[in-house]
């Protein structure tokens, strides 16, 4: 039998809940744990920190919404991460962590072995976390790194703080994807976030969805898509003060050099993210499919917490 999908999203977790949950864990029998805005107490917290900690089936965890809610959460949570070696996903969108929580996040996500997705959006962080990420995307020829990262709606980065992601994101050896949708960039960050593009050789997705780009953005934009060849496929671009004729220039590019490898044989589609802030799952019996891999179907068949079965069948 795979490994079981315990979601629950947005409601308080029971005593007998959270026990069903540590065991699972124990057993070794949890594959994707997500919590999404549920609410516990501190001690069930805790409980459930020490039982991750020493799973080793566990791939992806989600905290998303507030589950990590104060700084004694966040040092639980370190502590886990620093014995746990399996997860590979893990989402705290939308938790007041601010820089002070990251510093105390990042030594345990900096020594993690196997975490390639990282999902801080609306987390309250500044520039300080951005020093933090940074050396969460070591330059070539380093130790592995993320290849997923989230930094959705943190207003509180500045133009100075984008402008050194850019720089480790055009040195990194790893980074696949980059969402910064809902941050305000400007056409000034937009610049220096193209100049990374261009520089990268593995990134291949970038959302700049809201983030206040006008045509001056899309022009360099086009230009980099239109004359350097990068591993670029997709480029989120709605929200902003774009002409629609420009939108669809640059679509048009990504799309032809997406052909063009497709003919050469393809690459490696795989996405280490699935579901960035997914959808609610309800308790009841049902059926969820996650449609973000064209090559394979996820279908989690639910009968009660506990006894999601998480199957992936090839299309």
């Amino acid at each position: 039998m795979l490994p079981s999908s315990i979601q629950i999203s947005g409601e308080p977790l029971s005593g007998a809940e959270v026990r069903d949950i540590c065991r699972g864990l124990r057993d070794n029998a949890v594959r994707l744990l997500s919590l999404r805005g549920c609410r516990l107490c501190d001690r069930d917290f805790g409980r459930i920190c020490r039982a991750l900690a020493g799973a080793t089936s566990l791939a992806q965890l989600n905290l998303n919404l507030g589950v990590v809610s104060s700084p004694s959460r966040i040092k639980q949570l370190a502590e886990a991460l620093r014995t746990n070696r399996s997860i590979q996903s893990l989402f705290l969108h939308g938790s007041p962590l601010t820089d002070a929580g990251l510093a105390l996040l990042n030594p345990a996500l900096a020594l993690h072995p196997a975490l390639v997705a990282l999902d801080l959006g609306d987390c309250m962080l500044g520039d300080e976390a951005i020093n933090l990420i940074c050396g969460l995307l070591p330059p070539d020829g380093a130790k592995s790194g993320l290849k997923e990262l989230t930094l959705s709606a943190n207003p509180g980065i500045t133009p100075k703080g984008w402008s050194r992601l850019a720089i480790a994101v055009a040195h990194s050896s790893q980074v696949r994807v980059l969402n910064l949708d809902y941050n305000p960039l400007g056409d000034h960050v937009a610049g220096m976030l193209a100049v990374a593009v261009a520089s990268s050789r593995t990134l291949e997705v970038l959302d700049l969805e809201g983030t206040g780009l006008t045509n001056q953005s899309a022009q360099t934009l086009l230009d980099m898509v239109e004359n350097y060849p990068t591993a670029l496929r997709s480029l989120v671009l709605a929200e902003n003060s774009i002409s629609p004729e420009l939108q669809q220039q640059i679509c048009d590019l990504l799309s032809e050099g997406e052909e063009e490898e497709e003919v050469a044989g393809g690459a490696d589609t795989q996405e280490w993210g699935r579901g960035r802030e997914p959808a609610a799952h309800q308790r009841g019996g049902s059926s969820w499919l996650c449609p973000s891999d064209p090559s394979s179907q996820m279908v989690l068949m639910t009968s009660g917490l506990g006894d999601s079965l998480l199957a992936e069948t090839e299309m």
